[in-house]
């Protein structure tokens, strides 16, 4: 990809699913034209992990600027709102190179995000106590059309905003407040990878985060493991902590780890290709 067309002040948005090279295209951005490299990924967030959630090492954020990764403890609840809240000063400093493969992120960052008020604890905990099909039966029309259904974490956050405040998801995002970045303000690319190409790279990735101190990482997350936090949603956590426990062998574990990647990967793309049609496609081998 030719970088020289990339305006130097101008922000850049870079989405693409898990594993697809998108933070090393960040790096490179930053490195030939300058700026900050902005976490947009709602894993990386958490201080709990890095090796798991493949967060840039000690080394590669000494190196160049990186902000909003490992900021959040592993008990604070962090949605899209803080995120926006956290970014909107980054966009009056240096040029942002915003990374990451959660399309919420970059959706609420160029459309606009509801103002919508927070869940109470009581329902939060009413919500994971249920199951998902109770979630979605309990879902108003509207938010169900709208939504990935098979997404647990989307189809409780719409399950508890109906609950909380009587109006359904859809309808709070009808009153949706300007966008702080409008998409023509920003240069948008969306990495498109072969998905055969991605699944092996996905495969090739767990195996290095093994490698690297995935199991020693989850070994100190033992002690303090709560699977309904939104901290222990990281891929691969809740299986490596299985394997932890004597429920699975480590070969069991990371299958079915390397297997929850490429599920989530799909969805990702389905996200990006159903969400970001303007956005500018890098095709990937």
């Amino acid at each position: 990809m030719d970088l020289g067309n990339i305006p130097p002040a101008r922000p850049v948005l870079i989405a693409g699913p898990t594993a697809s090279g998108k933070s090393a295209l960040a790096v490179r951005i930053v490195r030939e034209g300058g700026g900050v490299i902005v976490n947009a990924d709602a894993l990386q967030v958490y201080a709990n992990w890095r090796v798991l959630t493949a967060r840039p090492s000690e080394a590669e954020e000494a190196a160049l600027p990186h902000a909003l990764y490992g900021h959040v403890a592993r008990d604070q609840d962090y949605s899209v709102g803080h995120w926006l809240r956290d970014l909107a000063p980054l966009l009056d400093g240096p040029r942002p190179v915003i990374v990451g493969g959660t399309g919420l992120y970059f959706t609420a960052l160029t459309e606009g995000l509801a103002e919508i008020p927070a869940t109470p604890p009581q329902v939060r905990a009413e919500g994971d106590a249920m199951e998902l099909a109770a979630l979605i039966a309990g879902l108003d029309a509207a938010s169900a059309e709208r939504i990935d259904l098979a997404n647990r974490a989307r189809v409780q956050r719409a399950w508890e905003v109906l609950r909380a405040t009587g109006r359904g998801i859809a309808d709070w995002q009808a009153d949706t407040a300007p966008p702080l970045l409008p998409l023509e303000d920003a240069e948008a690319l969306v990495l498109r990878p072969d998905p055969d190409w991605l699944g092996h790279r996905i495969d090739l990735r767990f195996d290095q985060m093994l490698a690297g101190g995935a199991l020693e990482e989850a070994r100190m997350e033992l002690p303090h493991w709560q699977p309904t936090r939104p901290s222990s949603r990281a891929i691969g956590a809740p299986e490596l902590i299985a394997h932890l426990r004597g429920e699975m062998t480590l070969t069991e574990a990371t299958a079915a780890a390397k297997l929850a990647s490429r599920q989530y990967a799909k969805r990702q793309r389905t996200w990006f290709r159903n969400r970001m049609k303007a956005w500018q496609p890098v095709a990937l081998p």
